[in-house]
């Protein structure tokens, strides 16, 4: 009798296994082809608006200038020069799928952002002295900031320009 009740909790066991094996490939293949769709689907920043960008490296980073109604790479700098206006912190991550969707479409309707506001992405990996002051825990944190960098508001999420323009005080 204890042998067939071993036997039987050795199959209950490896029925358990196999069920949430095949869950689990399912679910990481899902993630896959759904990450896979968001990367076809990014556009690169130089094709929607150059305009609008200054990449690392180029000759408006190296002058430490900033433009109004602007999407660019966090610089400590660039919070200062951009006092005029609204300037909020992206803490973005590269392998975040809501942030990506976020700054892909920022990127794409890069037209459309207001005079004034500056939206800095900031590595949310890298920039650990920038999340402690903010406390800035889960990546797709967006931080509203001063010209002194004092934070005005804090929120996470959203998946438009809109929405982000929106929650600006």
């Amino acid at each position: 009798m204890n042998k067939n009740i071993g036997i039987a909790l050795i199959i209950f066991f490896l029925g358990i296994g196999f069920v949430v094996f095949s869950s689990n490939k399912k679910d990481v293949q899902n993630m896959v082809e759904e990450v896979e769709v968001v990367k076809d689907e990014v556009p690169t920043i130089e094709a929607q608006a150059p305009e609008k960008m200054i990449e690392k490296g180029s000759a408006d980073e190296k002058n430490k200038t900033t433009r109004t109604g602007s999407y660019e790479a966090y610089g400590s700098e660039k919070i200062a020069l951009a006092a005029t206006g609204d300037v909020v912190l992206f803490f973005h991550a590269s392998w975040c799928p809501t942030c990506r969707g976020l700054s892909a479409d920022i990127e794409k309707n890069a037209a459309n952002i207001p005079d004034g506001l500056t939206i800095l992405k900031t590595d949310y990996d890298e920039e650990t002295e920038l999340k402690k002051k903010y406390g800035v825990t889960t990546q797709h944190t967006l931080v509203q900031v001063d010209k002194d960098g004092n934070l005005i508001k804090k929120w996470s999420g959203g998946s438009k320009l809109e929405n982000l323009v929106s929650q600006l005080q």
